[in-house]
């Protein structure tokens, strides 16, 4: 249904699930392992697994903190898309590696639910991809002290609102690991 011509295609997008975003975030071990659960589902059907890793001030490149979790590790012919803004297309090559293999639908996990993985999300959404949210596979940490809602509630908020996306041509919806299907609607 995306409206980008051509694209008939699915990939997993696994979002900044670096050890120094993932420390100390909402139900971590459970989120990386429903993670690593569909990263090995695309795998086997042969679904591209797109990796994004964020670096700024705070996460700097090459360190500990900037490297992936070490439950999941990336294969070499596997696209890394390195960004240094929460929407995972801006300021990178993200679209080029999607385009070149025909993708118009992602299926988005990783972190932070709100920040990087609403904003991506969103960023793809207004580019022309239908979007599927894996429910149970994304996470943030807890800002309550600065006046955001707990962890779980910011989720649960997400899943809800991303449920009902719908504009001409392209859909959201938000699915749990289990629920989750690589091809496009319509085509199973």
């Amino acid at each position: 249904m995306t409206t980008l011509p051509d694209r008939p295609y699915t990939a997993l997008l696994v979002i900044d699930v670096q050890n120094g975003v993932m420390a100390g975030t909402h139900d971590r071990d459970r989120v990386i392992a429903n993670i690593g659960a569909l990263v090995d589902r695309a795998r086997a059907e042969d679904v591209p697994v797109v990796w994004v890793q964020h670096s700024d001030d705070n996460i700097k490149r090459d360190s500990e903190s900037w490297q992936y979790v070490p439950e999941l590790v990336r294969l070499d012919p596997e696209p890394l898309v390195h960004k240094s803004y929460a929407d995972a297309f801006e300021g990178t090559e993200l679209e080029a590696v999607l385009a070149g293999r025909r993708v118009g639908r992602l299926v988005v996990t990783g972190a932070q639910t709100d920040e990087c993985i609403r904003s991506t999300i969103h960023g793809a959404f207004v580019r022309g991809y239908d979007v599927t949210l894996v429910g149970d596979a994304h996470t943030t940490e807890d800002l309550s002290e600065y006046g955001a809602p707990t962890p779980d509630k910011v989720i649960a908020h997400t899943n809800l609102y991303w449920q009902w996306q719908r504009v001409p041509g392209r859909r959201g919806e938000t699915v749990g690991t289990a629920g989750v299907t690589f091809a496009a609607p319509g085509t199973d």
